[in-house]
């Protein structure tokens, strides 16, 4: 039985996010990552590890489980609990599903992910809670698979998958339980998925953001299956935090909700230089409110990320 998650005496809860890690045959990058992740992990000594989705590029690897516990060792030998959820490249070997790899990193010591509710699309859809010193509930963590690719037609819904609507029910149940079960008051939370909503391109376009858009778009799903919208109506999810654009580590807020990308673990595949590293969060409980900044594989810390102001009319946050 894992211990329940908890706040620091301090009352803090630190996260970091490793995204789009892309483990395959252990090369020379991996190598070099292991140790860039082992030296920001013992810097900020967090209480969870979250891998954003992508912990494989599964399509090359010869060996997709070994390639998969290389993927999350660094906070497994360092006795950090840790969880994941999954990208559009974690299934794509012809030998490995999405299930085989939730039930894999359900074996793990530090992994603090949970089986799968029934009847819910995708996989590894869990809800994990934090306890604060007088082991009350004080805040939940919601981790949803945004999918893979997209199963319709290409040319009118995008590429890419998106999180669907039972999930989303599922969501709702789960944060109408916990809201009564605090009193009727909405817990304090943050959401973990892979593919970026529509609404992080809205608030690129159209508010005042922090950070870089590298890649030209937010290349998540072209269809809005409405999450954003029930995190609004539950009132609980303060924050969201994806991957998948690897050029991408900018947040911005709509709605009372901060949409942040993580920043890319491995390298970003771009023409200007963009180091790798992670997005840092940091909980304080009894608050609806965090923290974040990056830590990056040269040990940069960066707590104010440039200002991007839209071109258009700026939407009131």
């Amino acid at each position: 039985m894992r211990k329940q998650l908890r706040f620091r005496s301090d009352e803090t809860f630190t996260i970091v996010q490793f995204a789009d890690v892309e483990f395959c045959n252990g090369d020379d990058e991996e190598i070099r990552m292991k140790a860039m992740m082992r030296r920001i992990l013992e810097s900020e000594q967090p209480d969870l590890v979250v891998y954003t989705g992508d912990v494989l590029a599964s399509a090359g690897c010869t060996d997709v489980a070994q390639s998969f516990r290389n993927a999350v060792s660094v906070p497994e030998e360092m006795e950090i609990p840790w969880a994941a959820v999954f990208g559009n490249h974690d299934s794509e070997a012809a030998n490995v599903t999405r299930e085989q790899l939730h039930a894999l990193q359900l074996t793990h010591k530090y992994c603090y992910a949970k089986p799968d509710p029934s009847n819910v699309s995708g996989v590894g859809n869990y809800v994990v809670t934090i306890a604060d010193q007088q082991n009350e509930t004080a805040a939940s963590l919601y981790f949803l698979d945004s999918g893979s690719y997209s199963p319709l037609e290409y040319s009118r819904l995008g590429f890419y998958d998106w999180i669907r609507r039972d999930q989303i029910e599922w969501y709702t149940t789960q944060s109408y339980r916990l809201t009564e079960q605090n009193g009727g008051q909405p817990l304090p939370s943050l959401a973990f998925f892979h593919i970026p909503l529509p609404e992080y391109n809205d608030i690129w376009d159209f508010t005042t953001c922090y950070g870089q858009r590298m890649d030209s778009s937010c290349s998540g799903p072209w269809i809005n299956t409405g999450f954003f919208a029930a995190m609004v109506e539950m009132g609980d999810v303060m924050g969201t935090f994806v991957g998948h654009d690897h050029g991408n580590d900018f947040w911005g807020t709509m709605h009372g909700i901060r949409l942040c990308y993580g920043r890319t673990t491995r390298n970003a595949y771009l023409k200007q230089p963009f180091l790798t590293g992670a997005r840092v969060i940091k909980l304080r409980a009894g608050e609806r409110s965090f923290d974040t900044w990056l830590h990056l594989e040269d040990g940069t810390v960066i707590k104010e990320q440039p200002e991007h102001r839209p071109e258009g009319r700026i939407v009131k946050a």
